[in-house]
């Protein structure tokens, strides 16, 4: 709480600074702030207030703040930006940050910029543009220590003091042959206080399994969480050690990931621009509600079918809702369950079948429990038996179909390919409002016609 405090006062200084045209205050509280939360200052204000920050930004920082900057806004700036101002701004970042927005260079700047390499590092640049960027190889980081395994831990240190600094993350060393095989890792605190007498093939340890490149994103984040990792190394399918995984690299993933869960349910991007123009907003948001407008009037479809129904009595049209919503609410509560296991990795073949009759039960008990309150409270509302039977018996048909919806929409989008978190709530509200609907008020024609 402190810290969101501290962020809220610093974006009011920031905001009263340019209000003010308080240039050296801006200038001194840009060079106390990390690259990234400059960054996160510039996507929390407005487009005219965004100019004026970005022309005080010490030019070394440009680069890593273009990193951290979400694409919307990251693309506004390199299409205003020099060529000359652009490719001074890129060509001091690392190589997987390079990756990460080298498509979205213009082609002149970044033909230059991949010209002023040097070789090795085309190949390294080229060696991950080669892995999508949801692989462990599009997320890895080439700058490693490599050794071999007949050296003494003496020269290692010799070697290292040499070069005088490690990269960024640095908690391991990584042990290959003389054919860049990797053959297992050399912890530093291994290194430091053991004899340095001892060669690096008596104090490694090959236990540690690499990552293969072509991993999935999902499939890294699995292996970070169960295996406690700080870094991890990523190989080829030749075993060849291609780069290393760093635990800061995978809390962004897991960020991102959570970010796209919440912005999905509700139609959006995570990488939308809050503060974009509204007739911007306004296009992105349309396409979604026209698809929700579509599944409304399919639930209004259903409806008409009874009319007749309804108008002779009226205590249906006002515990309509009661059902469509109890069975959305608790197929979203199914459907999230769903989705966050196939997230975590912890849901698939084996086990798919046994979780949808586990929520089948639990859609039948709730539908049960809360079948009986309703009904009851219904009843003396509106001192029929016709109205309990009929409002009890359609919970209990809504709340399972909304188990089975909830449990089985999320497992049959990703076989199609489609994202569950940005197409399921859509499908699964559909599916409880239109049976929900059609249970009621059916069930009200059979008993009161």
């Amino acid at each position: 709480m402190a810290n969101a405090i501290e962020e809220q006062d610093l974006l009011n200084t920031i905001s009263e600074c340019i209000e003010n045209n308080d240039c050296k205050k801006i200038d001194q509280l840009l060079k106390d702030l990390h690259p990234a939360e400059i960054a996160h200052v510039i996507e929390t204000l407005s487009g005219k207030e965004r100019e004026k920050i970005w022309q005080r930004v010490p030019t070394e920082y440009e680069g890593e703040i273009l990193v951290n900057l979400n694409e919307t806004v990251r693309s506004h700036f390199i299409k205003t930006m020099e060529p000359s101002a652009l490719l001074a701004a890129t060509e001091s970042l690392e190589t997987d940050d390079l990756a990460d927005i080298l498509s979205e260079i213009p082609p002149a700047v970044s033909q230059e910029l991949l010209l002023s390499m040097e070789q090795q590092d085309r190949d390294r640049l080229k060696s991950v543009l080669s892995y999508a960027d949801d692989t462990a190889g599009g997320l890895m980081d080439l700058n490693t220590i490599i050794i071999r395994a007949d050296t003494s831990l003496e020269v290692v240190q010799r070697y290292l003091r040499f070069k005088g600094e490690l990269p960024e993350g640095t908690d391991t060393l990584y042990v290959v042959d003389r054919e860049n095989k990797y053959l297992g890792l050399l912890p530093l605190t291994t290194l430091v206080t053991n004899d340095p007498n001892l060669l690096v093939a008596d104090t490694m340890d090959a236990g540690v399994e690499a990552i293969n490149a072509n991993s999935s994103v999902r499939d890294v984040v699995n292996i970070f969480e169960h295996r406690d990792l700080i870094t991890a190394p990523v190989i080829d399918n030749d075993n060849k050690l291609l780069g290393r995984i760093t635990i800061d690299d995978v809390v962004d993933e897991i960020r991102d990931e959570a970010e796209h869960s919440v912005m999905s349910m509700a139609g959006l991007n995570e990488e939308d621009d809050m503060f974009a123009p509204a007739l911007v907003s306004t296009k992105r948001r349309t396409i979604w509600l026209g698809v929700n407008l579509l599944t409304a009037l399919l639930a209004s479809i259903v409806i008409s079918q009874f009319e007749a129904t309804i108008e002779k009595l009226v205590a249906l049209a006002i515990l309509m809702p009661i059902v469509a919503s109890m069975g959305g609410i608790a197929g979203s509560q199914t459907l999230t369950l769903v989705i966050r296991g196939m997230a975590l990795g912890r849901i698939g073949k084996s086990n798919a079948r046994r979780l949808m009759q586990k929520e089948l039960l639990v859609g039948v008990f709730n539908g049960l429990i809360w079948a009986v309150i309703i009904a009851v409270v219904a009843g003396v509302w509106f001192n029929s038996l016709q109205i309990s039977y009929i409002i009890g018996s359609a919970i209990i048909i809504n709340l399972f179909v909304a188990a089975l919806a909830g449990a089985s929409i999320p497992l049959i989008l990703d076989r199609m390919g489609i994202d569950p978190a940005l197409a399921g709530t859509v499908i699964l509200t559909t599916v409880t409002d239109v049976i929900g609907f059609m249970a009621f008020l059916g069930l009200a024609t059979l008993v009161i016609l």
